[in-house]
């Protein structure tokens, strides 16, 4: 039996908001939205989403030997080419051998930390941290700002690997690097010394700007280079171990600076959504404030507690608009975004995604992965994540939004603040639960995963808001 989906119904049958109507369908077809948390007003015009939105590569070329591991930096024969390893997690192959009797003991991803430079090569990492060489909020800021002090396990930590020579010359190659970019002769950077070195090093082991970087550049036998690893393309379990892997580094960030109130965590997938290499990676950034929408948000929660029921998950449900869920999560088409943008909604009480539950946050991966495989490699789009910052007294829930850059801001937009959205919610649901469905039942996405009218849709199933309980 085929699938389908029921039609989008007016504004006027679903249950009204104490907010401005979001989406509003014109005569002409023409969709009208306004975003109920930021106030974006976007617009939907028909027929200037008829295109492709991937970007197409016309002529693939051939793949070298060497490509899969060397391609750029973040590669695995690279590992030198990037700063001191905080962090790897490994997931030992199903059919390895190992003394225990148990599979699942044999299959348990591992995490080791600070790895030293002559041991990066002993193993292939599946994901990595490691700080980024460019930092946006700087470790001098937090010097120079707060008279942040590393710990000192961290400081421990760069003094064992500045004293192991192969240790200090691979940082010695980071900081020369570095510095190249900032304008420095060959000369000058030759001519620092060891101390020097070690001094210009402190970001690599004690910055809040990391990276979380996957083992594959392209899938695995690919024959051609647009066949890249993007996050959709890995497994259910490779994904929520990513996941959980970077939760687990945004509350080390937390721990390791106490003058830290949030950290912003993010990826970017392809260079129209900027990323410097097309090869997979996250980005955590610890940063001093909260930031103008998150603030807003705040205020808006202390007189709404109910909001992100209200005003997302149960008006996207009333519109036909929610794409998946699972028990401890959801998904749908969003609205009032500068891009077509899935949004995916923790259902948890528990605001922050490192002290959720393990089924909890594996929930939200699956989902979160549902949605790059159901997209597919081609699209650049921007992940961003939403947690209760650390120091706040309320709790909201985690989200993630997966925002597709598939379009460029143009005059219209600069000067009336409107903005156009070439795929309506509409739109973008439907393209997502058809994909969802084929992916399913080839088992690349988790099977518990519902789709379109397998939704429940209870209504405030998002459990942040301790009112309901009462």
């Amino acid at each position: 039996m085929p699938h389908s989906f029921n039609s989008t119904p007016s504004p006027q049958q679903g249950p009204l908001t104490a907010q401005p109507e979001p989406i509003k369908v014109m005569a002409d077809g023409t969709i009208k939205q306004v975003n109920p948390f930021s106030g974006t007003e976007v617009w939907t015009v028909p027929g200037r989403g008829n295109r492709p939105l991937g970007i197409t590569r016309p002529d693939p070329q051939p793949l070298t030997p060497s490509a899969h591991t060397s391609t750029c930096a973040f590669c695995s024969d690279n590992y030198l080419q990037t700063p001191p390893e905080k962090a790897r997690v490994t997931i030992p192959s199903a059919q390895a051998t190992a003394t225990s009797s148990s599979k699942a003991a044999q299959t348990q991803p591992r995490i080791t930390t600070h790895t030293p430079a002559r041991d990066l090569f002993n193993s292939v990492a599946d994901f990595r941290r490691v700080a980024n060489l460019f930092e946006i909020v700087t470790f001098d800021y937090w010097k120079a700002n707060y008279g942040f002090i590393p710990s000192p396990e961290i400081t421990a930590w760069r003094n064992n690997y500045i004293d192991n020579p192969q240790g200090l010359e691979h940082v010695r190659k980071i900081v020369a690097s570095k510095m190249s970019f900032s304008g420095l002769s060959v000369p000058e950077i030759e001519a620092l010394t060891d101390e020097e070195i070690a001094e210009l090093g402190w970001p690599f082991f004690a910055g809040g700007h990391d990276l979380i970087i996957g083992r594959r550049h392209f899938v695995d036998g690919a024959t051609h280079d647009n066949q890249l690893a993007s996050a959709g393309t890995l497994s259910v379990d490779e994904h929520r171990t990513l996941i959980r892997f970077t939760t687990e580094a945004i509350t080390d960030l937390y721990g390791s600076n106490r003058y830290v109130p949030y950290v912003a965590a993010f990826q970017n997938w392809l260079k129209p959504a900027g990323a410097s290499f097309d090869h997979l990676h996250k980005q955590l950034v610890a940063i001093d404030e909260r930031g103008v929408q998150q603030s807003q948000e705040i205020a808006q929660l202390r007189h709404n507690p109910n909001m992100y029921n209200e005003w997302a998950v149960d008006y996207a449900g009333y519109h036909n608009l929610v794409i998946a869920e699972n028990d401890h999560a959801v998904c749908f088409a969003g609205f009032g975004h500068r891009y077509p943008t899935l949004e995916i909604f923790s259902k948890s009480a528990c605001g922050f995604p490192w002290e959720q539950s393990d089924e909890e946050r594996d929930a939200m991966a699956d989902l979160i992965h549902a949605c790059h495989a159901a997209a597919g490699p081609d699209i650049p789009c921007n992940e961003e994540w939403h947690h209760t910052p650390i120091d706040l007294d309320i709790t909201m829930p985690w989200r993630v939004m997966i925002k597709w850059r598939v379009s460029t801001l143009a005059g219209f937009e600069g000067g009336t603040k409107i903005y156009l959205n070439t795929l309506s919610p509409q739109g973008l649901r439907d393209r997502m639960v058809s994909a969802m469905y084929e992916l399913r039942d080839q088992g690349h996405i988790a099977r518990n995963i519902r789709i379109a009218t397998e939704c429940l849709l209870h209504r405030n199933s998002l459990r942040y808001n301790p009112f309901l309980g009462l």
